[in-house]
C-alpha cells in the first residue's frame, strides 16, 4: 500500500469536525514499536494523520527511515530508534536515547511481537520458544511501561495500548500464547492502579491479519485492524484494563470507534 492509499483509507476519512468529544493527539508524541511494517506501520500513518509526532522503533534504524519520511509528509515530527527487543540492554538503551533527546512520550503502542514456529509435536516444544516469546512479547513491554508510565503520571496524561492475541487452544503455539496471556494479566493488574486517572493502559487485539507475523493465509487485511488498534489512544473515560478488540471497530470512523469503545 502506498502512502496515498493509506491516507485515503485511514486518515482522510476522519472528519476533524467530529473530534470534539475525544482526545486530540495533535502535537503529542507516540512511541510505536514494530513500526517498520504491518500493523505498526499502518498505525504510524494513522496517528500522523491525526497530527501526532512519532518515535518509530524497529530492530535497525534503516528499517524505519522510509516510514519516517512518509509520516513527515503529513506535517508531523518523527525520528527512528532501534532495539532488539529480545535484548534487555537494547530496550534500556532505546529508552535512554529517547530520554536524552528530551522527548516526553505521551502515547505508547506496544505493537512488536514474535510468533515462533508452529510445533506440530507440541510435547517437544523447546524451552527456547518460551524464552524468546517472553523476552520480546512480555518483558520488553513491561520494561517500556515501567520506564514511561511514571513520567506520564507526573505530567497527568498518558495512553498505553498493548497488543495481545486471541489465540487459544493451540498448544502448537504455546510460547506465543503464554507470553500474550502474561501480557493480558500484567496490563489488567497495572490498570487497577491507574483507574480513575488520565493515564490509561488497555489491550488491543488486531485479529488474525495478513502480516509477516500472521502469514498470507490469514482471513483479515491489516487495514481492517484500524481504527481499532489505535482507539485506546483517543479515549477520555479514565478506565483501564479493557480489551479493545479491533474487529469490533472495523469499518467505523474514529469518532464512531471512540463512542463504541466507551460502552465496553
Amino acid at each position: 500500500m502506498t502512502i496515498e492509499e493509506a491516507t485515503s483509507v485511514m486518515v482522510l476519512r476522519v472528519d476533524p469536525k467530529e473530534n470534539k468529544d475525544m482526545i486530540s493527539v495533535k502535537g503529542k508524541w507516540a512511541l510505536i514499536t514494530g513500526a517498520s511494517r504491518g500493523i505498526g506501520y499502518l498505525a504510524a500513518l494513522f496517528m500522523a494523520g491525526q497530527g501526532c509526532n512519532l518515535v518509530l522503533h524497529s530492530r535497525s534504524l534503516k528499517h524505519t527511515l522510509k516510514v519516517m519520511d512518509e509520516v513527515k509528509t503529513l506535517g508531523v515530527e518523527a525520528y527512528c530508534v532501534q532495539a532488539d527487543l529480545a535484548n534487555h540492554s537494547d530496550v534500556v538503551a532505546m529508552l535512554d536515547d529517547i530520554e536524552t533527546r528530551g522527548t516526553a512520550i505521551d502515547i505508547v503502542f506496544n505493537n512488536a511481537a514474535v510468533q515462533v514456529g508452529y510445533r506440530t509435536d507440541y510435547w517437544k516444544t523447546p524451552v527456547e520458544d518460551f524464552d524468546l516469546s517472553f523476552r520480546i512479547n512480555f518483558t520488553a513491554v513491561t520494561t517500556i511501561c515501567y520506564r514511561l508510565i511514571p513520567k506520564m503520571i507526573e505530567r497527568g496524561f498518558g495512553r498505553v495500548v498493548n497488543t495481545t492475541s486471541g489465540i487459544r487452544d493451540q498448544p502448537e503455539q504455546a510460547g506465543y500464547s503464554a507470553s500474550k496471556a502474561a501480557l493480558d494479566k500484567f496490563t489488567r493488574d497495572l490498570g487497577t492502579k491507574l483507574e480513575g486517572s488520565d493515564v490509561l493502559i488497555n489491550l488491543t487485539d488486531p485479529g488474525w491479519c495478513r502480516t509477516d507475523l500472521g502469514g498470507p493465509q490469514a482471513p483479515n487485511s491489516p487495514e481492517s485492524s484500524l481504527p481499532g488498534v489505535v482507539v485506546g489512544a483517543f479515549l477520555d473515560d479514565t478506565r483501564s484494563g479493557r480489551l479493545l478488540n479491533a474487529g469490533l471497530f472495523a469499518g467505523l470512523s474514529l469518532q464512531e470507534a471512540v463512542e463504541k469503545a466507551r460502552t465496553l
